[in-house]
């Protein structure tokens, strides 16, 4: 069977990775700050919410990310010395700026989620995919003065095209493949991409809907994935994301458990605490 080099990274390549410092494992968290709309248009092959226009309990929960929890996530990661790489909805740099503003403020790096959570890249022409990305790059560029590297497709939906275009406006990397614990080359016709390790296994999203795991239990699984991924670096340097939704990680009950594991991590002395850009640098340093 013939398959579309487009949609598969090439082989992993062999040779060691090194970090900075003689870490052995690259951690980076992944804030995904998001904006939902509360009546988008219809998608035909997906709904936007699980109820009937309004579904105010959907979108309430998830609005409880920008008005409260956003605030407790990021104190906590500042506090432990843990940079953002936000996976953004970029339509939030309109409609709530305040919180991409204190993302920047704390230095941390964005990339683009799409515009909104809420629309999908199902059936999308090569023109409509295009037009997103300009304006991820243009949105994200006036409001925080990044230019975006890197990429993780609105709802994890995608094109035949989307590898491709990324290349092709320069970007860096992509978080839509989660096939391996470290960064790899991306086939594409444009230029050259990396696959970077991003994690549905340990995102707070899977951890606590479709694991449903207790607060402690997704911490116990962070500090195994991270223990494990640290002790397999010393061969050759490991990734580890963790990725977040402030209004899940966030809440009162869940925020305990998980400072914690920032506190594991930070005083176990292998980790290079990162941004996604950083380890991209570092992983095209040693593989140019």
């Amino acid at each position: 069977m013939i398959q579309d080099p487009n949609l598969y990274t090439r082989e992993p390549d062999q040779r060691p990775l090194k970090w900075p410092g003689g870490k052995s494992c690259a951690v980076w968290v992944a804030p995904n700050l998001e904006y939902y709309e509360l009546d988008p248009p219809a998608h035909p092959r997906r709904k936007s919410w699980a109820k009937p226009h309004p579904d105010v309990v959907g979108y309430s929960h998830r609005d409880h990310a920008n008005r409260v929890s956003h605030w407790r996530m990021a104190e906590v990661m500042t506090k432990h010395g843990f940079p953002g790489s936000v996976s953004l909805s970029v339509a939030l740099c309109d409609h709530i700026p305040e919180v991409v503003a204190d993302g920047a403020a704390r230095g941390w790096e964005f990339f683009s989620h799409g515009i909104y959570n809420t629309r999908y890249a199902y059936d999308m022409d090569e023109a409509q995919e295009r037009a997103i990305i300009e304006d991820s790059i243009e949105t994200v560029h006036k409001a925080t003065g990044q230019r975006i590297r890197g990429w993780l497709a609105p709802a994890l939906t995608h094109t035949v095209n989307t590898m491709d275009l990324l290349a092709e406006y320069g970007l860096d990397y992509t978080c839509d493949l989660y096939h391996d614990d470290r960064p790899g080359e991306v086939n594409t016709k444009t230029g050259r991409l990396i696959s970077m390790p991003y994690s549905l296994e340990v995102n707070d999203h899977y951890g606590f809907f479709v694991y449903n795991m207790s607060p402690r239990e997704y911490a116990a699984a962070l500090i195994a994935q991270y223990d494990r991924l640290a002790r397999e670096g010393e061969a050759s340097g490991t990734v580890m994301c963790i990725p977040l939704h402030s209004y899940l990680i966030g809440q009162p009950h869940r925020i305990g458990p998980f400072e914690e594991v920032l506190r594991h991590i930070a005083a176990d002395g292998r980790a290079w605490i990162t941004t996604a850009g950083q380890i991209a640098d570092s992983y095209k340093a040693q593989r140019s």
